[in-house]
């Protein structure tokens, strides 16, 4: 009897969650088509993969394919991928907590509104404007070389030119995603109550001392957060800003090349197949290895800021 009472309650609270259900059916479906049915063509990354042949038809080969991505281009491709990624996950994260900081401390609604919407407006235009943007800049007859010329200082073929490149490309994913983490840190420190504040007040401090010894160490979690996550991209670099913004000149591809385009090149020219998915293996299961790896060390140091 009460074993019977048990499911009918089980199955009225069933229907009334089936339209919870219906509404997230959807996003199940996209899941499953775009992040679970493509595992079948992992196998591609151990096969010499022939379009004849098709997946299941194709031989398998091992590890062949890793070994000549790992003899080629692989160091290339790794290098410039963490490298980047590392280098500016530490700079973004300084920079939008210092600029979220900052924004908090702007009084006037008006003028706070304005000033977040400039921050987040270069994270909502596409890369293919944005690569426009840098084209004017550094073209032929561009801002830049117009400027130097003022000086005196010969015309710089920049898409010709790899050495600047690192710097270029740092100035422009800053730009561009900064905005993005910054409202993340902004939000957050909004959520701070005020009493805090108000009692460091009372007791002298200033906004130097508010910010290193409450807004910070209350926004650790979050940080900690936001760079376990990063870490776990940190074998994925954006293939848009790689892509276009350098237009795939390939005198920049010693400082240019990353995982991600790499494999788009070897997939649209059809010449490797095999290799290309060998690539985009290693680089899923590096960036899995790195985000337990790091979230390890956090558990290890601050469980409760752990992630899992």
């Amino acid at each position: 009897m009460e074993s019977t009472k048990v499911k009918s309650n089980n199955w009225k609270r069933f229907k009334k969650s089936i339209p919870f259900y219906l509404m997230g059916l959807p996003a199940i479906i996209y899941i499953i088509i775009n992040n679970y049915m493509p595992l079948y063509g992992l196998q591609i990354a151990f096969k010499d993969y022939r379009v004849i042949d098709g997946i299941s038809g194709s031989k398998w080969c091992g590890l062949d394919n890793f070994k000549f991505l790992f003899a080629s281009d692989a160091w290339r491709i790794t290098r410039n991928t963490v490298c980047y990624q590392f280098s500016w996950l530490i700079l973004n994260t300084c920079l939008a907590v210092l600029l979220a900081i900052f924004l908090n401390e702007i009084v006037s609604t008006k003028a706070k509104k304005f000033y977040q919407s400039m921050v987040l407006l270069p994270y909502l235009i596409s890369y293919v404007i944005v690569a426009y943007i840098v084209f004017v800049f550094l073209s032929d007859t561009g801002i830049m070389n117009t400027f130097l010329g003022v000086f005196g200082v010969d015309k710089i073929s920049w898409y010709m030119e790899k050495k600047y490149w690192p710097f270029i490309l740092t100035i422009v994913n800053s730009w561009k995603g900064l905005g993005f983490t910054t409202i993340i840190y902004l939000s957050t420190i909004v959520g701070f109550g005020r009493d805090y504040y108000e009692a460091a007040e009372l007791d002298g401090a200033g906004k130097w001392k508010q910010i290193t010894q409450i807004t910070i160490p209350m926004l650790k979690p979050t940080i900690i957060m936001m760079v376990t996550l990063g870490m776990g991209g940190i074998f994925r670099s954006d293939y848009s800003l790689f892509y276009q913004v350098t237009k795939n000149s390939g005198v920049l591809y010693p400082v240019t090349d990353t995982i991600d385009t790499y494999v788009f090149r070897a997939l649209t020219s059809g010449s490797n197949m095999g290799m290309s998915s060998a690539a985009s293996f290693y680089q899923s299961v590096v960036c899995f290895c790195m985000m337990m790896f790091f979230n390890a060390i956090v558990r290890k140091m601050s469980k409760e800021n752990a992630l899992f």
